[in-house]
């Protein structure tokens, strides 16, 4: 499209601190529309303070910044959050709510339309559990409810902070779908990923991270 921006997100020199420790220490990115980005490195190395700053979780100390076209250091953080969407390692859901009343609340929240509630549960493979409770959900079913608010949401940027954990070989394949399924519909999707492996065969994008800062990006 033509009024698409060159970048849904760049950073130039980026730091944050936390109690004066750089999590980050001067991290150059940039993230095109409908791109994949798979981030390695170790633990520790800094791949979930990148995510959590592109999706407004924490403040940019120095440096610069954009995401889908606010400003990190003074723009409404709070906007950013409605514009993007995170998946970590734990969903923020409520247990006693079924799946569908979870993404129904959610939805409601944030004013997004309810029609693509049932669309969204069955393309993460959810429907047979569309009235459990989330306490009851598997961890890898959880990871799929949180898609499922993705969808629902639909976040310009997708974040994804390790989502192959805990999941087997049919719900990383499945992963593996959606996420390109998300990328040839014009969304861009970052990923934090500490197996270097598959992280290659996922996408031809990497870029690694060791002490906050990036050693080994790809094109």
């Amino acid at each position: 499209m033509a009024d698409q921006p060159a970048s849904v997100a760049r950073l130039r020199d980026a730091v944050v601190l936390s109690a004066g420790f750089p999590l980050l220490a001067g991290v150059d990115l940039d993230v095109t529309p409908g791109s994949l980005t798979v981030v390695t490195g170790p633990n520790g190395a800094g791949k979930t303070s990148l995510l959590r700053l592109l999706g407004g979780l924490v403040a940019l100390s120095s440096g610069s910044g954009t995401v889908v076209g606010i400003d990190l250091a003074t723009g409404d953080r709070r906007l950013l959050r409605r514009r993007v969407g995170w998946l970590g390692h734990e969903g923020s859901f409520y247990d006693d709510l079924s799946v569908t009343e979870n993404l129904r609340f959610a939805a409601r929240a944030l004013g997004r339309p309810l029609d693509d509630l049932d669309a969204a549960i069955e393309r993460v493979g959810l429907g047979a559990r569309r009235r459990t409770a989330a306490r009851r959900l598997s961890a890898g079913q959880r990871r799929r409810l949180g898609l499922a608010w993705l969808l629902v949401r639909r976040a310009e940027l997708w974040l994804l902070d390790e989502p192959y954990a805990s999941l087997d070989d049919e719900g990383r394949e499945f992963f593996d779908v959606l996420i390109g399924e998300v990328c040839a519909g014009g969304a861009s999707v970052v990923v934090s990923a500490h197996d270097p492996l598959r992280s290659a065969a996922l996408a031809p994008r990497t870029v690694r991270l060791v002490g906050g800062r990036v050693v080994a990006p790809t094109a």
